[in-house]
């Protein structure tokens, strides 16, 4: 977020956790991107603050509520006060439990893979309006395709990119497998280490599709340990999510550090897939 709007998300989080009876006295801030995540001092839990038009906050506290009951191994809302999305001064603001991470902080592929196959189980019993994966990829095409937001594509690269995502989106698409409600970016980065085990967070990203495109986004290893995994598909998958990236990374809006560096270096190793897989 802007210096600006960073400073309003942080004092709605604060007004809105005071007003519920929880004791705040300082708000450190975790991650700053699309949404603003705080951990709120001394009542130690954790703010997620958006503004109003861009948020899909409902339908994460919903879903979160429905996963937590099933057992899944998700984040769950802060239990000391109500589950819902509060509004202030035109932010979206959700509060959710706070887990001191463990060690070790990375966790290993086989209880990654159980976790993941635990939460798949968890959301096949579920059925909830998402959208596509495919809705994803063709957003990833439009920016390809658009110049004004992405200058500093170069032309090869920009149909390099253009021809995976259009190509990989058919193929997969034409393979008629299992489809179920995913994650949609279960990466290392949205897997927390706690007391409790691995939890999943981030659950805005929800989608339809084969699992494969949620072990895409997981360590190769992890793929290892999944049950029942098709190989080519899973293989397909990656190169797909790879290319999805590198197109964030284009955007001339993208906020990520040394976003560049790795666009560079993922369209290298985007090349070097599509070189083994013919």
């Amino acid at each position: 977020m802007k210096t600006s709007e960073a400073r309003r998300a942080v004092a709605a989080a604060v007004s809105t956790a005071s007003s519920l009876g929880l004791s705040v006295d300082d708000a450190v801030v975790l991650q700053d991107s699309n949404k603003l995540t705080l951990r709120l001092l001394p009542c130690d839990v954790l703010a997620r603050v958006a503004p109003v038009a861009q948020q899909v906050a409902q339908f994460e506290v919903d879903l979160a509520q429905r996963l937590t009951a099933s057992g899944c191994p998700v984040a769950v809302l802060e239990p000391r006060v109500e589950p819902r999305v509060h509004e202030r001064d035109g932010f979206a603001v959700t509060l959710w439990t706070h887990y001191e991470p463990v060690a070790p902080h990375e966790v290993p592929p086989a209880d990654y893979a159980d976790a993941l196959a635990r939460l798949h189980a968890g959301m096949r019993t579920l059925d909830v309006p998402t959208p596509h994966f495919t809705d994803r990829v063709e957003q990833a095409q439009r920016l390809v395709a658009n110049r004004e937001r992405t200058p500093e594509l170069a032309e090869a690269d920009r149909e390099l990119l253009g021809d995976t995502l259009r190509s990989l989106r058919r193929v997969i698409g034409e393979r008629g497998g299992a489809e179920q409600l995913l994650h949609g970016e279960p990466h290392p980065g949205n897997l927390l280490t706690t007391r409790n085990g691995p939890l999943f967070i981030d659950l805005e990203t929800c989608c339809r599709g084969p699992v494969e495109f949620d072990l895409a986004h997981a360590p190769e290893e992890v793929g290892e340990h999944y049950p029942g995994v098709d190989e080519d598909l899973l293989r397909e998958c990656r190169i797909l999510v790879l290319a999805m990236i590198t197109t964030w990374r284009w955007d001339r809006d993208d906020q990520l550090p040394d976003g560049r560096r790795l666009a560079t270096e993922w369209l290298g190793r985007i090349r070097a897939a599509l070189d083994r897989n013919g």
